[in-house]
């Protein structure tokens, strides 16, 4: 027997990797590919049932409190784990047939499947439990942070003014719609039961036009053709349409013929834009933008206010609920007509020109120079004249219209999901404003910000908005009030 033969053959590194995931498995009272019957006791913050095996939490999608079912192990970590629903063995009295046709396959909603009263009542319970449990709040009985009912909507549906769809090709024809949950694997939908009805008809449109056009769509994996996604954009109040088309370069085949057809084939169509995107990314803009027909915006209102909608700019994707939302901040900031307020991430204006309504003067300050050019053009276009922006951080522009003599009254803050700035909240503690109003996306960095901002202030209440009906998601709006004994630590 050679050398090279007599010894023992070492496993390959795939196999060794196998080995070792098979043994972190045995570690765990659950196996991959395992079923097991679950009694579902609550809902985590992604709309997931919650059930436990031998102690051990596994996330089930789509099964709900109260129910009992059968469900296959699919991942497992140390402390948990994600199963399959294969069977409701005992319905909870809040199931209902979830409308959509591709709701089990697309990612876009996660509570269709639960009555929407019931869902608004999920979305108080994620708020209440994540001021106790991170913030450390008390949320039920006296001295307590009141969290309010979520306010919702008489009709939860057809509420999205904007969509942004990946775009693809199977079988030789171009397809649309949403990521399957937890992927990349385009979802082809027709219709959208929380899209506006404007933006299906863009969609539809592109997708006809540019296949009978043969304009190639985007293979993320092979890095190649040209039309990556289409973003709609719908003014629930005025009907003005935007189409953004976005290409991996500026040429586009058939442009003309293109154009053409879009305003032929799509209703109320007032601009039709191409950004350009020629990285290899998730994200689904680049930095080029260029208007080929029509108006570089469009125009909604939210209550009185009129906003200028350019194809980059952030701006609410429920009018109806933000008018609540913003009216709620509003009633938060007790403004009589001599204030000063302050409003950190302001983005294109649209919180800071509803408080203009009743302030003596507003500032708003935010990063990004492309949301102040809005934000500026949006007071403008409303006879504002008592704002003011500025481009850039919040933490460092505030301290400078301090030394500037400027005192608020009020601060709102609006952050981006991961919360408010650290150095933010220092210099909101440092200049001790009368009241603060944390408008919020995500109730955990909410509960982390309120837990320090608490030092100087009481947190009076929590309005939770229902600004995204069927999804997991959940805004809200707090109301701070600075303590009359309290001393800052900071």
């Amino acid at each position: 027997m050679s050398k090279k033969s007599s010894k023992t053959p070492r496993p390959h590194r795939q196999n060794r990797g196998q080995q070792t995931k098979r043994q972190e498995e045995k570690q765990y009272p659950v196996a991959i590919e395992q079923e097991l019957e679950l009694e579902i006791t609550g809902l985590n913050h992604e709309g997931a049932g919650v059930g436990r095996h031998e102690g051990y939490t596994l996330f089930v999608p789509q099964a709900l409190p109260e129910e009992r079912v059968r469900a296959k192990v699919v991942h497992a970590k140390k402390n948990y784990g994600y199963a399959k629903l294969l069977e409701v063995l005992q319905p909870s009295p809040y199931r209902v047939k979830p409308p959509c046709p591709v709701f089990d396959l697309c990612g876009g909603c996660s509570l269709q499947h639960l009555a929407y009263a019931e869902q608004l009542r999920h979305k108080q319970q994620i708020v209440k439990d994540n001021l106790r449990r991170i913030g450390g709040f008390a949320v039920d009985g006296e001295d307590a942070v009141r969290v309010h009912p979520t306010l919702g909507m008489d009709n939860p549906w057809r509420y999205r003014n904007k969509a942004q769809v990946p775009i693809g090709e199977e079988e030789g024809a171009l397809i649309g719609g949403f990521y399957a949950e937890r992927s990349h694997q385009i979802v082809n939908i027709e219709s959208c039961l929380i899209q506006h009805e404007a933006n299906d008809e863009v969609v539809a449109a592109v997708k006809r036009i540019a296949s009978r056009l043969h304009i190639p769509a985007y293979d993320e994996i092979s890095h190649t053709g040209l039309l990556r996604h289409v973003v709609s954009k719908v003014g629930a109040r005025t009907g003005d349409v935007m189409v953004v088309l976005i290409t991996t370069e500026l040429f586009i085949p058939e442009r003309e013929r293109l154009i053409e057809a879009i305003r032929q084939e799509v209703p109320g169509v007032k601009s039709i834009v191409q950004n350009i995107n020629p990285q290899k990314t998730n994200v689904i803009f680049g930095d080029k933008t260029i208007t080929l027909w029509g108006d570089d915006v469009i125009y909604d209102y939210i209550g009185p206010i009129r906003f200028a909608i350019s194809a980059r700019s952030f701006y609410q994707v429920n009018p109806a609920q933000t008018e609540i939302l913003y009216n709620k901040t509003l009633e938060y900031a007790g403004l009589s007509g001599g204030e000063i307020v302050v409003d950190a991430y302001c983005g294109i204006g649209t919180i800071s020109l509803f408080l203009a309504q009743k302030a003596k003067h507003v500032y708003g300050v935010e990063i990004v120079p492309e949301a102040i050019a809005d934000a500026n053009r949006n007071a403008r276009l409303n006879g504002f004249e008592n704002v003011t922006f500025k481009t850039g951080a919040a933490e460092e522009v505030i301290p400078a219209w301090k030394e500037e003599g400027i005192r608020p009254d009020v601060i709102v803050v609006d952050p981006p999901r991961k919360g408010c700035d650290e150095a933010l909240l220092t210099t909101i503690l440092q200049m001790k404003p009368d009241r603060v109003v944390y408008v919020s996306c995500n109730p955990s960095t909410l509960a982390r910000d309120l837990k320090v901002l608490a030092d100087l202030y009481e947190v009076k209440e929590v309005q939770p908005v229902d600004m995204f009906p069927h999804t997991d998601h959940v805004e809200s709006a707090a109301l701070l009030v600075q303590r009359e004994t309290a001393v800052c630590k900071w």
